[in-house]
């Protein structure tokens, strides 16, 4: 096997884009070296990064896996809030989905959780969820008909959902999206990304 790696390997096996490479080349925090316009890497340092960037296998200990995250070229919110209850219905945290979309439909009715700069977070605590747990979506183009609190169209969607007794984990949780998706460069990696692990790996890097 070769021990060194173009730019264009070590992205596939990183799951990132080579955008996000190069910022982890100027953080000093994987080192490559430059020669014309190319990029060489040891394949050592690559599988070493690989390995801590891995998440649990377990989906009992996960918030966020890659098959939770949803890329989108468009939708209405409906839609939208219906293909991330699907997604949580993976996970064996959910044991009932129609109690959960229900769950999510009805606190959309008292309030949309559009929180702004292009981000809404539909939430619910209810007893068929074990555990917290998350999916994304991301949409190319708005969603037309979810109203956000600065007027701003809604194309990042972050669903949470929780055990009933689950106050303090849900509400830590809930905190940590608003203040990471609050981030201008983090929300454009986010929606510049086509792939499903990347945008996966930018919020469990960002928790």
């Amino acid at each position: 096997m070769n021990e060194i790696m173009t730019m264009e390997e070590v992205a596939d096996r990183l799951g990132v884009s080579e955008r996000t490479i190069l910022e982890w080349i100027d953080d000093g925090s994987l080192h490559g070296v430059r020669s014309g316009t190319t990029w060489r890497f040891k394949r050592a340092e690559v599988e070493r990064r690989a390995e801590l960037r891995r998440p649990a296998e377990n989906p009992e200990t996960n918030l966020l896996t890659s098959d939770r995250v949803v890329l989108l070229d468009s939708a209405d919110k409906r839609a939208v809030l219906e293909r991330l209850v699907e997604r949580l219905a993976r996970s064996p945290l959910v044991t009932d989905s129609e109690a959960l979309l229900r769950g999510i439909l009805d606190r959309e009715a008292l309030m949309s959780t559009g929180i702004g700069f292009g981000v809404a977070v539909p939430h619910v605590r209810i007893d068929s969820v074990k555990g917290p747990v998350m999916a994304v979506a991301v949409c190319k183009t708005s969603i037309p008909d979810y109203a956000s609190l600065d007027d701003q169209p809604v194309r990042i969607v972050c669903m949470v959902a929780a055990r009933s007794d689950q106050h303090k984990e849900y509400i830590r949780t809930l905190a940590k999206i608003s203040s990471h998706l609050k981030r201008p460069d983090l929300r454009e990696r986010i929606l510049e990304s086509a792939d499903a692990s990347e945008i996966c790996n930018l919020l469990i890097e960002e928790d």
